[in-house]
């Protein structure tokens, strides 16, 4: 843990060994500064499920959502039903860097979550909701946060009646495309 102090100072950080944890399902449009999430008590494949159906409630009528996710066994269980008008496109594995929503939670646990010890559980669930209502409360935030070069360029292209959605950098930087997707035109939250 990282903490500014004066040169040869020991700071003070607050310690607690209990562990009760809150976990916090969100998403993000950088292009227009939004966000749905959930607070959770397990990281499942039951919370994924509600978290996609949280998504699905909030992106505008007859209008598409892709969201960008890593390989947790929660996102990528077939148990899951997710709803037409969010296509999912799976990351490489092993590859945080390009994955938006993982500076998110940086940005939360530095502006509003590090360094506080908790007296109760409804107190973990009303920070984690208050951290994302903050970062929701700043739109510009968002898009500066959530904005990727690689994914500033993704273009939707209609070929044969499929929409191929741009590329990914695969390991050598080498574009490599993510996803065809059968449809009305993609379009964000």
């Amino acid at each position: 843990m990282r903490q500014w102090a004066r040169r040869g100072t020991r700071p003070r950080q607050p310690a607690d060994q209990r562990y009760e944890s809150v976990y916090l399902f969100g998403a993000i449009c950088p292009a227009k500064g939004k966000g749905a999430a959930l607070a959770l008590p397990h990281a499942d494949t039951e919370a994924m499920q509600l978290h996609l159906d949280e998504i699905s409630r909030s992106v505008a009528r007859d209008a598409h959502a892709v969201l960008l996710l890593d390989r947790a066994g929660w996102h990528t269980t077939g148990h899951l039903a997710v709803a037409k008008n969010i296509p999912l496109i799976f990351l490489p594995s092993r590859a945080p860097e390009l994955n938006p929503v993982e500076n998110v939670w940086q940005y939360l646990r530095a502006n509003w979550l590090s360094n506080r010890v908790f007296q109760t559980y409804e107190e973990i669930i009303e920070a984690a909701c208050q951290a994302w209502r903050n970062l929701i409360a700043q739109p510009e935030a968002i898009t500066s946060i959530g904005q990727r070069d690689w994914a500033t360029g993704l273009m939707s292209v209609k070929t044969e009646g499929r929409w191929y959605n741009g590329a990914l950098p695969d390991l050598h930087g080498r574009p490599e495309p993510f996803g065809v997707y059968e449809g009305p035109d993609p379009l964000h939250i």
